[in-house]
C-alpha cells in the first residue's frame, strides 16, 4: 500500500504479515511446506491502493474482488478487474496493481507459496480465460473469516497448520470451480441466500429487480415470488431495510453527515434518504441519531 492509500485508511481494512520465524516454521513443517500463506488481508474500498513491484514478488500473489473495480499488470499486459473477478499474479514477476479512482475496489487476498504452489498456478493458466470470473458466495466470505481469525489469533503449529490447509481450499475453489459444475445446486433456498448475500455485499449500489434476475440466470417474476416465500419481504424491500439498518450503524458509531450516509448507501437524493429511513424507523435520521446520544 502506497503512503497516500495508509493515511486515508481503508475503513475495516484487516491484513496480517507474518513474522520471518513464522515463516520459516511453515516452510519447514511437514504439512504446510507443501502450501503456506505469508501475508493476508482484506481491503474495503480501498482508495488509492497501488502497488508496483519492478523485481516482482518471490510469492505468488492472489487477488479476489468483490466491490469497484480496478487493474492489474503483469509483463506491460493489462486486465481489468471487477466484482467476482480473481487473480493470480505469478512470482518474480514484474507486476503493478491498482485500485480504479473513481469505483475503487474491495479485495480478498493472500500471498502463497510452497511445493504445490507452482502446480496450483499452471492449473490457473490452462484455464484462466474462464475461471478469472466466478459466481459471488458468501460461504467464500465466511471461510475467509475463519482463516484470518484462526491466523490473528495466536501462532500454535497445529492452529497454524489447519488455517493454511483451509487457505489451500480457499483458493482452489476458485481454480476448481467449474470442476463441480456438474454437481448442480438446488433451486430453492440456496438461491435466494445467494442473492440475500450479493444484496448485503453491495448495499451501495442500487439496482432494480430485472439486474438482480439477470445477474442469477431467473425471470423476474420466478425471482420475485421465490425471494418473498422464503423472507417474507419482496427483494427491492429487502435492499432497502438493509440499506436502512446499515445506515444506523453509521449514525450510531461515526460522525458522517446524513448527506454522506446517504450517498454511502447508494442514495443519490438525501431527501429520499431520509423518507426511506424514516418509513422504517419512524424516525428521520437526524431523530434517530439524537436518540441513540440521550
Amino acid at each position: 500500500m502506497d503512503n497516500l492509500a495508509l493515511k486515508e485508511g481503508f475503513l475495516g481494512q484487516r491484513m496480517i504479515a507474518f513474522p520471518k520465524s513464522i515463516v520459516t516454521m511453515m516452510k519447514t513443517n511437514p504439512i504446510t511446506r507443501y502450501f503456506y500463506v505469508s501475508d493476508l488481508g482484506f481491503y474495503p474500498r480501498a482508495n488509492h491502493h497501488h502497488r508496483i513491484r519492478k523485481k516482482g514478488s518471490n510469492e505468488y500473489i492472489f487477488i479476489y474482488c468483490t466491490n469497484g473495480k480496478g487493474e492489474v499488470k503483469v509483463n506491460n499486459k493489462k486486465v481489468t478487474i471487477h466484482p467476482n473477478h480473481f487473480f493470480i499474479i505469478p512470482k518474480n514477476t514484474m507486476h503493478e496493481y491498482k485500485a480504479d479512482e473513481e469505483d475503487p475496489w474491495s479485495i480478498y487476498w493472500f500471498h502463497f507459496k510452497g511445493f504445490l504452489a507452482d502446480e496450483l498456478y499452471d492449473r490457473y493458466m490452462q484455464h484462466v480465460e474462464r475461471s478469472i470470473n466466478i459466481p459471488f458466495s458468501g460461504d467464500r466470505i465466511e471461510e475467509f473469516n475463519k482463516i484470518f481469525n484462526l491466523f490473528n489469533t495466536n501462532y500454535r503449529e497445529k492452529q497454524i497448520e489447519h488455517a493454511n490447509i483451509l487457505s489451500l481450499h480457499f483458493i482452489s475453489s476458485f481454480l476448481y470451480q467449474h470442476a463441480e459444475d456438474y454437481l448442480g445446486n438446488e433451486q430453492g433456498e440456496t438461491v435466494i441466500e445467494s442473492v440475500k448475500e450479493f444484496l448485503l455485499e453491495n448495499l451501495d449500489k442500487n439496482y432494480m429487480l430485472d439486474d438482480i434476475a439477470e445477474k442469477f440466470n431467473y425471470s423476474a417474476s420466478y425471482l420475485h415470488s421465490k425471494f418473498k416465500k422464503e423472507t417474507g419481504y419482496p427483494i427491492l424491500v429487502f435492499f432497502n431495510l438493509k440499506k436502512i439498518q446499515k445506515s444506523c450503524e453509521y449514525l450510531n458509531y461515526t460522525d458522517l453527515s446524513i448527506k454522506e450516509i446517504s450517498f454511502k448507501m447508494g442514495f443519490k437524493d438525501p431527501l429520499y434518504f431520509s423518507r426511506i429511513f424514516k418509513k422504517y424507523m419512524d424516525y428521520s435520521p437526524r431523530q434517530y441519531k439524537k436518540t441513540q446520544r440521550k
